[in-house]
């Protein structure tokens, strides 16, 4: 059974699955797929070409799928946003469609299963985010960030356009973020740099044996001097742990640098 409000609007077009719900004064565009036992809360938008997966909760001010904030957009076929199943958008959060602006974007911002989305936090176009990751409260995304899986941003964390966060990345809270971290770190500080592996982040995930991997790669990367990437290509060659060979080519194939510690290069 599908739940519409009186006040609510669903325009023609829009597809609900079994078990939506559309609270008071929430708004669902035409072009907006919803999946099943979804729940657009009051006051809410979704607009544009915007897919929503099974479970997902978008609470009440939130808007989903408005057009770019990017002086150069002047309209595009196909942007979009799709977001997973079991997602949870929290008040007033802004999730913008993607663009056509490089010859890599396909005009989607996507987000992956399971997001926890924080209130008044800002997702800008062409973002890549991941599964099971966190966004605390006014954390913002430029645009074409990359957030991969089980990734946690702290409050109030501003991240800088391209730049790519690794796999169980933890960014605290009140830092400045505009370079790569690599899988598995803690970045802190503005500008935030390197300081730690994210061990709360990993124990959750992994094994003994694995963290111990994990914690010896990151030594020798990042305590045993020399250059970073001459560490990660040597280590990338001796090295049969798939965590490891993920930290490693994260190095290699950095396009905005990785933040360390001012003297250390």
């Amino acid at each position: 059974m599908i739940s519409i409000h009186p006040t609510a609007v669903v325009e023609d077009g829009a597809k609900l699955g079994e078990g939506c719900v559309i609270e008071p004064y929430a708004f669902v565009g035409e072009q907006a797929i919803l999946g099943e036992n979804v729940r657009v809360k009051q006051g809410a938008r979704i607009v544009g070409d915007t897919h929503i997966g099974d479970g997902s909760t978008i609470y009440s001010y939130a808007i989903v799928g408005d057009v770019p904030q990017d002086v150069f957009y002047h309209g595009s076929e196909g942007a979009g946003v799709r977001i997973g199943k079991n997602a949870t958008i929290r008040e007033f959060c802004t999730i913008n469609a993607g663009t056509h602006k490089f010859e890599y974007c396909d005009g989607l911002t996507t987000i992956g299963d399971n997001a926890f989305i924080m209130a008044y936090v800002h997702i800008g176009h062409d973002c890549r985010v991941g599964s099971d990751v966190i966004l605390a409260n006014n954390a913002t995304l430029a645009g074409h960030v990359r957030l991969d899986d089980f990734a946690v941003v702290g409050g109030l964390t501003p991240i800088h356009q391209f730049v790519h966060v690794g796999e169980n990345c933890m960014i605290a809270g009140a830092s400045a973020l505009g370079q790569d971290v690599v899988p598995f770190c803690l970045a802190q500080g503005n500008p935030a740099y390197i300081r730690s592996l994210n061990l709360v982040g990993i124990r959750r995930r992994f094994d003994k044996d694995t963290i111990e991997e994990i914690n010896k790669a990151y030594k020798i990367l990042f305590k045993s001097g020399g250059g970073l990437k001459d560490n990660a290509e040597a280590l990338l060659k001796e090295t049969k742990s798939e965590q490891v060979i993920k930290m490693c080519e994260f190095i290699m194939n950095t396009s905005r640098g990785i933040p360390l510690e001012k003297g250390r290069e």
